[in-house]
């Protein structure tokens, strides 16, 4: 057998008597009983989070409670009734207001009451849904935080009232620093009167004299004035000043062009063709599209806010200061890296597209919109190229025109080191990617492939025909080992071979020399070889098998250029 729960007995009674005094609300509730679904009468009280009910409005001890915590409360509609009564009786109970309080966990049937009136049995489901130890301390929480809020009001007000309080007393002091001033100079003015009443009683000529003496005064310092300034502007820190403003404008007109141009590059050609690449038949991949335009957008971006910054500067003229501007500017301008070190590559791509007659014509549809000018898309993507050089060449000029104490002339110059730094380190990897494409491109010519282009420190040199029309082959057999740091491929009408040379594998169009006169058409040879490494043969490169190569190949050092 389950044992009964205890609860403190005399302490539910006091509660009880608090409800039925000083009840959140009270009244006749119908209360419907579980064992019978029989609706009985009883006098609620709500106190609290607890509800009791009585059997009357005048019974001292409850007939039992109800603990309201976590509970809900709705409406419920009125239950169908099985007898068919008088017509009237049936029309009141349907007028009752039916609700019922949900516990909220299982094992506990709710509780289903109901009253007469609407109005009353709305605000009976208010004060349950209200009847809520959680939500009074939600509610305290909020409370205490606007009261902390006021207090730090009140502090606020406090000390703002201190610092008026401090105000006004200086200001006092102030004024009565002030007042003296004025007595002071009342009796300066006492003591000055008989001086004035004296001039009052000067001779008219006097008097005349002494205006017209007054009027010079003015007219030779205002020539006076007008010479230093007529010197000044004729002067040469003016002329500098005024050409170097002229400097700064022109710079300003060229950066709102060059920006202009960007944009006509991004929208008018990378996003179009953008959308093209997504297209259901597109005209261009989204790769190639990448190797064309690179990171052309982000320089875009990064040049609007550096005109913004421009004609910011501009709108304080005559007050210019720049350095500023080109310290945000420099660290960002390593993106340009990227773009030119692939600039010729993204020619190569754009060349290889126009291949394909759909790119082409939509292409040749972009570039007869009114914006371009007539101009082409190789013009707009060689406008980066020349920014870096026409930001080193500005910057040397407006140094030519400002004063070494002038306050931006360090940052000036450090602007312009960093820039000329930058312009050279994408000069040598310019030179170096354009190095091994070419060398890659001159290795895949050759049937047989070449080793030695495929090494990243050769340096491409020169490519173009000879003046010599032999072709030179030096091998082992007709000379002693020889070492260079340079290569040499040269091609012509015949080839020279050893005795030992597999004749059978040459091309039939190449005339093979007999074997009388190799021996002497290899000297002549490497004594040429020898003037074209400017000291003998042990700086040319042998080479270990006869190819014949229609191009002409220098790496890794400097070539004559009166043999070539």
């Amino acid at each position: 057998m389950q044992k009964s729960v205890r609860y403190n007995e005399g302490h539910a009674l006091y509660l009880a008597f608090l409800a039925r005094k000083e009840g959140t609300k009270r009244g006749f509730l119908s209360k419907k009983t579980a064992e019978a679904s029989r609706w009985h009468e009883k006098w609620f009280a709500l106190y609290q989070n607890v509800l009791f009910y009585f059997e009357g409005e005048q019974s001292c001890r409850p007939a039992g409670m109800y603990l309201l915590e976590g509970c809900s409360c709705e409406r419920t509609p009125a239950p169908p009734r099985a007898g068919a009564g008088p017509g009237g009786v049936r029309d009141a109970l349907d007028k009752q207001y039916y609700f019922t309080v949900l516990f909220g966990h299982e094992g506990q049937k709710p509780l289903e009451l109901r009253c007469e009136e609407e109005q009353d049995g709305k605000e009976w489901m208010e004060a349950i849904h209200q009847a809520s130890y959680a939500d009074i301390l939600i509610e305290r929480e909020v409370l205490m935080q606007k009261y902390i809020h006021l207090v730090q009001i009140v502090e606020t007000e406090k000390i703002a009232a201190n610092q008026l309080r401090h105000q006004l007393e200086d200001q006092d002091t102030e004024i009565e620093r002030l007042k003296s001033e004025i007595i002071a100079l009342n009796k300066t003015k006492e003591r000055m009167r008989p001086y004035q009443s004296n001039q009052e009683d000067e001779d008219p000529d006097i008097k005349k004299i002494k205006k017209v003496q007054s009027f010079m005064r003015g007219w030779l310092c205002r020539r006076k004035w007008k010479t230093i300034v007529q010197d000044y502007i004729c002067s040469p820190h003016a002329e500098s000043m005024r050409k170097r403003n002229q400097i700064v404008f022109t710079m300003v007109e060229a950066e709102s062009e060059y920006v202009h141009q960007l944009y006509i590059l991004v929208n008018g050609f990378l996003r179009p063709l953008r959308m093209a690449a997504s297209s259901k038949k597109p005209p261009i991949s989204h790769d190639d599209v990448s190797s064309i335009f690179l990171n052309s957008e982000t320089i875009m971006f990064l040049h609007e806010i550096f005109h913004q910054g421009l004609k910011a500067r501009i709108a304080n003229w005559p007050t210019l200061i720049l350095a500023d501007l080109f310290d945000i500017l420099l660290p960002m301008l390593n993106i340009y890296q990227e773009f030119v070190r692939n600039h010729q590559y993204s020619l190569q791509v754009l060349a290889n597209c126009k291949q394909n007659r759909d790119f082409d014509k939509l292409l040749k549809q972009y570039e007869a919109n009114p914006a371009c000018e007539g101009r082409m898309l190789e013009t707009f993507l060689t406008y980066p190229m020349f920014q870096i050089p026409r930001y080193i060449i500005t910057l040397h000029e407006l140094l030519a025109h400002t004063p070494h104490e002038h306050v931006e002339r360090k940052s000036l110059e450090f602007a312009k080191s960093k820039l000329e730094e930058l312009s050279r380190v994408m000069h040598d990897e310019v030179s170096d990617t354009e190095n091994i494409r070419k060398n890659l491109a001159i290795e895949r010519m050759i049937v047989e492939g070449c080793d030695i282009l495929l090494d990243t420190s050769q340096t491409f040199i020169r490519q173009g025909a000879m003046k010599n029309s032999n072709t030179i082959i030096v091998k082992h057999e007709w000379g002693r080992q020889l070492h260079s740091d340079w290569t040499l491929l040269l091609s012509g009408p015949d080839i020279l071979c050893s005795s030992k040379e597999d004749q059978s594998a040459w091309p039939t169009a190449v005339a093979v020399p007999s074997a009388d006169d190799t021996q002497a058409k290899v000297q002549e040879k490497l004594a040429l070889l020898k003037a074209l490494s400017h000291k003998t043969g042990d700086h040319v490169r042998s080479e270990s098998s006869c190819l014949l190569f229609p191009f002409f190949i220098s790496t890794s050092g400097s070539a004559p250029h009166d043999v070539i």
